[in-house]
């Protein structure tokens, strides 16, 4: 697995949009972030794809209750604000820099709909992504509404040693840029839940974690 979260088909995003590669684009193309800076709110026009060059993006709405709900935590090379090819005109979400600095390479609709013509494999990645996470979304929902917070945190550990996992030998190695405040944010509970489940999976053989990787020692208990 490469540097990019994203790479379907043997086609890395990161590389087909980073303004590096596109001559017309200059360094003036990349827009910084600080750290719980705004990147569009709901009802903002949605005129352009986000590519994340650096840092974490936070993607949140906020439920009846005025609770913060977390959708999804981006790092470096995966895109965001892609429901505006699918024909949304306003953005119904929040998106926010979660890590400074932050540095997103947008991409006007335009030119993301020319990148997607001449480049067909690119363009079927683009919808695989945008089908995975509306996949992905719908079973975090799901396991909010119906199962315990162990549970979730075991299938979203399991989600991704599928996704971006390394096997080796008997282990499967899942490299990550989450903190265990994503983790909690990500699967609807608090931080130190998170740190009491991971320790205890660590306990029980399953798991073994640092900062910056997980080591799947027995996926069939997860």
């Amino acid at each position: 697995m490469s540097e990019s979260i994203w790479c379907f088909e043997d086609v890395n995003l990161y590389q087909v949009l980073c303004p590096h590669k596109l001559k017309e684009y200059g360094k003036d193309h990349f827009e910084g972030f600080k750290k719980g800076d705004f990147i569009y709110f709901p009802e903002d026009a949605s005129q352009s794809i986000f590519m994340v060059s650096k840092g974490k993006v936070k993607i949140v709405t906020y439920n009846g209750d005025g609770e913060e709900v977390v959708k999804a935590i981006l790092g470096k090379g995966e895109i965001f604000g892609e429901k505006a090819l699918l024909g949304e005109d306003k953005r119904s979400d929040y998106a926010m820099a979660c890590m400074e600095p932050t540095v997103l390479c947008p991409m006007k609709l335009p030119d993301m709909y020319q990148l997607m013509r001449n480049n067909e494999k690119f363009g079927f990645s683009i919808y695989k992504l945008i089908g995975l996470r509306i996949r992905k979304m719908e079973r975090r929902l799901e396991g909010l509404l119906f199962k315990d917070v162990r549970t979730r945190l075991c299938e979203f550990i399991k989600e991704m040693s599928e996704e971006s996992g390394n096997v080796i030998g008997s282990e499967i190695i899942v490299p990550h840029f989450f903190t265990q405040k994503d983790f909690a944010d990500l699967i609807g509970t608090k931080r130190e839940t998170v740190t009491r489940l991971f320790n205890e999976l660590k306990e029980e053989g399953i798991i073994d974690y640092s900062r910056k990787e997980i080591r799947v020692l027995a996926k069939e208990k997860l």
